[in-house]
């Protein structure tokens, strides 16, 4: 069972009290099935894991109620968290690295905050990445949404220009791995 970290899952919830307040994470909480609203009814460690499957049902709820269902939203609620996230020297760190750097510190970072789902990067060119995920199940297709913005803005801050993040294999497609393509200049 893929589970991710409670700090992922703070993070997320502190971002959902700072946009509505804890009556619209007390609606997003309503919308969810019991199983999945028990894990966050109660205090969330942040060195304990979750289940993925009830994390993916929460940004779902969410994204529904305040967000008509446009699940691109998400894309941009991440970039704000990984700006959050790089203050201070992590910053630098990320300004000075190049992109391909900047990536495979994602990937192992990623590798952190997900158990049970493994990350493959690979580089095509020189301003090309293929990154693998294996773990991932079509009901975590939402994650890719938040995936593509912490790498869009993880590349952004480094400097990179034109960036380009998809999914060139879908989270939703239940295959053997889902794949995401980045290119940059």
């Amino acid at each position: 069972m893929a589970e991710i970290k409670g700090v992922a899952v703070l993070q997320s919830i502190d971002s959902i009290k700072a946009r509505g307040g804890e009556e619209e994470f007390a609606k997003i909480l309503a919308e969810l099935n019991p199983e999945a609203g028990s894990v966050f009814a109660g205090p969330i460690s942040p060195w304990k894991w979750y289940s993925l499957d009830a994390f993916a049902a929460l940004l779902d709820a969410d994204i529904r109620l305040t967000a008509n269902g446009d699940r691109e939203v998400l894309i941009a609620r991440s970039e704000k968290v990984i700006e959050g996230q790089l203050r201070g020297i992590y910053k630098m760190f990320i300004k000075l690295g190049a992109p391909a750097y900047v990536i495979r510190r994602i990937s192992s970072v990623h590798q952190a905050y997900f158990n049970g789902i493994h990350f493959i990067p690979e580089f095509a060119e020189s301003k090309e990445a293929l990154i693998k995920y294996v773990g991932f199940e079509p009901r975590h297709e939402i994650m890719g949404y938040a995936i593509i913005g912490f790498y869009r803005k993880a590349l952004e801050i480094s400097g990179a220009k034109q960036v380009a993040v998809n999914f060139t294999v879908p989270i939703s497609a239940g295959g053997p791995y889902a794949e995401l393509k980045i290119t940059w200049v």
